[in-house]
């Protein structure tokens, strides 16, 4: 018994180890070779041609990579500025941003179950969960793993961040996000959001265009169709006022 235990505990090891030297691979990639799609992508295009065909939705799709060199700076700086300011300083995982997120999150909760404990035949609302990801975590999760939710999958996801920030370098790794990232349904990277929302290419988009695009990112099919909101007009000119301190390599 003790023997089986043994040789079924080496074998999850080094199955383990053969996962993280091909995550580890396919990341040494990418340092010469364009992504040109993702987990998620393939995810969210396997969903939306299913809704197609079932008559819920109509097929769109928008993905096209372009170099870095193709995509205003405008946008570079406005990503940074809204997603992750100190992407350029910290090695793939901001732990302070992870520790602040984490004891929101508990205040949040605490929150919700004393709304619940003084209205127990009220509809229970979750509460909303705040997430402490850098970019180079956003594009780990993106490019390789799974949408679900739980403490293997994160652990998974920080090895993967450090893995990026070791093989590539930063601008490679913003590269990719701006190629990759979602920006509405059906919408991927940064020339097809350009397109969508401005009808321009990427190249051309000023300040103010790209600061709007940096904020939809958190809920990109949400803002998709709330192209009006005051909050998106708000924190567009934050982010517009931000961008200016943002350094690019």
């Amino acid at each position: 018994m003790g023997r089986a235990f043994g040789r079924w505990l080496l074998w999850l090891v080094l199955a383990g180890l053969a996962l993280q030297l091909y995550f580890l691979a396919g990341i040494a990639l990418m340092a010469v070779l364009d992504p040109h799609s993702t987990a998620f992508q393939r995810s969210e295009a396997w969903r939306v041609a299913t809704a197609s065909v079932r008559g819920e939705t109509e097929w769109r799709w928008r993905q096209r990579w372009v170099d870095g060199e193709q995509i205003s700076p405008h946008l570079w700086r406005a990503v940074v500025a809204s997603e992750d300011a100190g992407f350029f300083e910290h090695g793939g995982v901001d732990w302070e941003a992870i520790e602040k997120a984490w004891q929101k999150n508990e205040r949040r909760q605490e929150q919700a179950e004393r709304r619940a404990a003084r209205n127990p035949n009220g509809t229970a609302r979750e509460p909303k969960v705040v997430g402490g990801s850098t970019i180079t975590q956003q594009l780990a999760k993106n490019l390789l793993l799974s949408g679900e939710r739980n403490l293997l999958r994160k652990g998974q996801e920080l090895v993967l961040s450090l893995m990026l920030e070791l093989v590539l370098d930063k601008r490679r790794i913003l590269e990719i996000y701006l190629n990759s990232v979602e920006w509405g349904e059906g919408v991927f990277g940064a020339e097809a959001a350009a397109q969508r929302y401005f009808n321009k290419p990427a190249a051309r988009l000023n300040a103010h265009e790209a600061a709007r695009l940096a904020v939809m990112l958190p809920s990109p099919r949400f803002f998709e169709t709330r192209q009006g909101s005051a909050y998106l007009a708000r924190r567009t000119g934050t982010i517009v006022a931000r961008m200016g301190d943002v350094k690019l390599p």
